[in-house]
C-alpha cells in the first residue's frame, strides 16, 4: 500500500476517533425554586359564571395569533407589523448572522482542501531556474482528538438556537405591543367621545342656566358652576385628543407604515381577543415553552460546551498539512510521468508553560456557565411572576367590570333623578353637578376597566408563550 493511501487512512481514523472525544462536563440542573402551581388568592380560584370555557395551558403556546385575535382590523395590523417592523427585522437578521457564524465554526471540523498552481523562478550567479507546480493541498487541519473544535461548533449551534428563540420572543412582544397600542387607541377614542358628549351636555346646561339667570330663576353661582363644568369638559376633550394622536403615532411606528383610518378603532370593544380566562391551578412547567426561557437554556448549553473547549486546550493538538500534485521545470511536461510529488507535514503542539492563560480561560468558561445558569433560573422565576400576576387579575378584573357596570347604571339613574328634582325646583344645581360628575367618572372608569381586562388577557397569552405561531 502506498504512502498517500496510508496517510489518507490514518487521517480518516483520526477524524473518527477525534469526533468521539469530549470533555464537556455534565450540565448542572436548574433550581429556580418555583412552586408547582401558581399561588392564587381564594377570590380568583373560581371563575365567574359568565366566563367561557377556559383553554388548557399546555395548548396556549400552540394557539396562533390569528386564532387568538378576533378583530379583523387588528389581525391586519399585526400582519403588517410582522412584515414591516424594523425591530423585528433586526431580530431576524441577527438569526441569519448567528446561523452563518455557526456554519463558519462547523466548517473547522472538516479538512480544507484546495487546488492551485504556482510558478517559482530563481536566479543569481547561476542561470535562471523555474519550476511549475500544480496539485491539491490540505491546509492546516486540526485533529479534534479531545473535542475542542466540536465543542466550539456546539457552542455556536446553541448560540444560533438561542438567537432564534430571541427572535420568537421579539415577535411575541411585537404582537402584544400592537394589540395593546390598538386597545389603548380604542379606549382613548371612547374617552374622547365621552368627553365630547359631556361637553355638549354642559354647554346646553350653560345656555339654559344663563337664560334662567336672565329671568331671575337661577343665581349667578349656578351659572358659574355650570361654566366650571364646561371648561373642565373642554380640557378633557383637548387632553384626549392629544392622547389619540399619540396613540396613532405609536401604532404607526409599530406597524412600520402609516395606518389608514379605516383600520383604526373608533371605540373600545370587548370582542378583541378570543382566549377565555385561564383556570387556576395551572402547572408551572408550561414556562419551559416560553421563548425567553428556551433562549436562556440554549445559552446555558453553549456556555457548558465552551468549558469542554477550554479543557481540551490543556492537551496536545495535532495539525496536519500536506499536498499531492505534479512538479516540472517545463510547463508542457507538468503532468508527464515521473513528475508526481507529495508532501505530508504533521505538527504537534504540547502546551507546557502558558503563564496561567489556560487555567484563566477555563475559569472564565466556568464562570460564564454559572452566570448562564443563574440567568436561566431567573428567566424561569420572572416568567412565573408574570403568569402569576396575570392569573391573579383574570377573575378580579371580570368582577371589577361587573361592579363598574352596576356603578354606571346606578350613577345614570341618580343623574336622571337629580336632573328631574332640579328642574322641579326641589334640589339645588350643585346636587345635579355632583350627580353629573359621578356619572362621568363612572363611565370613564368603565372604559379603564375594560381596557385593563383586555390587556390582561393579551398579557396572559404572551407570558404563557403564545403568539409566535401564525
Amino acid at each position: 500500500m502506498s504512502k498517500p493511501i496510508l496517510t489518507a487512512l490514518a487521517l480518516s481514523v483520526a477524524m473518527f476517533v477525534g469526533g468521539c472525544a469530549t470533555l464537556v462536563p455534565s450540565l448542572p440542573s436548574a433550581d429556580a425554586r418555583t412552586p408547582l402551581e401558581w399561588p392564587l388568592p381564594p377570590s380568583t380560584a373560581t371563575p365567574p359564571a359568565d366566563a367561557a370555557t377556559p383553554a388548557p395551558a399546555a395548548q396556549t403556546a400552540d394557539i396562533g395569533w390569528r386564532d387568538f385575535f378576533v378583530d379583523p382590523a387588528l389581525e391586519e395590523l399585526v400582519a403588517r407589523a410582522l412584515a414591516n417592523n424594523r425591530d423585528l427585522r433586526v431580530a431576524v437578521l441577527n438569526v441569519e448572522r448567528a446561523r452563518a457564524q455557526y456554519r463558519i465554526q462547523r466548517a473547522d471540523r472538516l479538512p480544507s482542501l484546495g487546488v492551485g498552481a504556482t510558478l517559482e523562478r530563481s536566479g543569481g550567479d547561476r542561470p535562471v531556474a523555474q519550476t511549475y507546480t500544480a496539485g491539491a493541498s490540505l491546509a492546516a487541519f486540526e485533529l479534534d482528538l479531545f473535542g475542542r473544535v466540536r465543542n466550539l461548533s456546539e457552542a455556536a449551534l446553541q448560540g444560533y438556537l438561542a438567537q432564534e428563540e430571541t427572535r420568537r420572543a421579539a415577535q411575541l412582544s411585537l404582537i402584544a405591543e400592537v394589540a395593546n397600542a390598538y386597545l389603548t387607541l380604542a379606549a382613548d377614542q371612547e374617552l374622547l367621545q365621552l368627553a365630547q358628549a359631556t361637553l355638549e351636555t354642559h354647554e346646553q346646561s350653560l345656555q339654559l342656566a344663563e337664560k334662567r339667570h336672565q329671568v331671575g330663576s337661577a343665581s349667578a353661582l349656578d351659572v358659574s358652576q355650570v361654566r366650571t363644568q364646561v371648561e373642565a369638559a373642554r380640557t378633557d376633550v383637548a387632553r384626549y385628543s392629544g392622547q389619540v394622536s399619540q396613540d396613532t403615532n405609536a401604532l404607526n411606528l409599530l406597524v412600520g407604515a402609516p395606518v389608514e383610518s379605516a383600520l383604526l378603532p373608533t371605540r373600545l370593544s370587548t370582542g378583541v381577543t378570543g382566549l377565555a380566562p385561564l383556570p387556576a391551578g395551572l402547572p408551572s412547567d408550561v414556562l419551559l415553552r416560553r421563548p425567553d426561557v428556551q433562549a436562556a437554556e440554549h445559552r446555558l448549553l453553549a456556555a457548558n460546551a465552551n468549558i469542554g473547549a477550554a479543557r481540551a486546550a490543556f492537551f496536545p493538538s495535532i495539525t496536519l498539512t500536506g499536498g499531492i500534485g505534479s512538479a516540472s521545470g517545463e510547463l508542457s511536461g507538468l503532468f508527464d510521468s515521473g513528475t508526481h510529488v507529495w508532501n505530508f507535514a504533521p505538527s504537534i503542539n504540547l502546551p507546557i508553560f502558558q503563564g496561567g492563560r489556560l487555567r484563566a480561560g477555563l475559569g472564565m468558561a466556568k464562570a460564564d456557565r454559572d452566570i448562564a445558569l443563574a440567568q436561566y433560573e431567573k428567566s424561569i422565576q420572572a416568567g412565573f411572576r408574570d403568569v402569576a400576576d396575570a392569573l391573579a387579575l383574570t377573575t378580579t378584573l371580570t368582577r371589577q367590570r361587573q361592579s363598574q357596570q352596576a356603578l354606571v347604571a346606578a350613577a345614570t339613574q341618580a343623574e336622571t333623578l337629580s336632573k328631574a328634582r332640579y328642574e322641579a325646583g326641589r334640589d339645588s344645581y350643585l346636587t345635579q353637578l355632583d350627580a353629573q360628575r359621578t356619572l362621568y367618572a363612572a363611565q370613564s372608569g368603565m372604559v379603564a376597566v375594560q381596557l385593563a381586562e383586555q390587556s390582561n388577557r393579551i398579557a396572559l397569552y404572551r407570558v404563557l408563550g403564545g403568539g409566535w405561531n401564525e
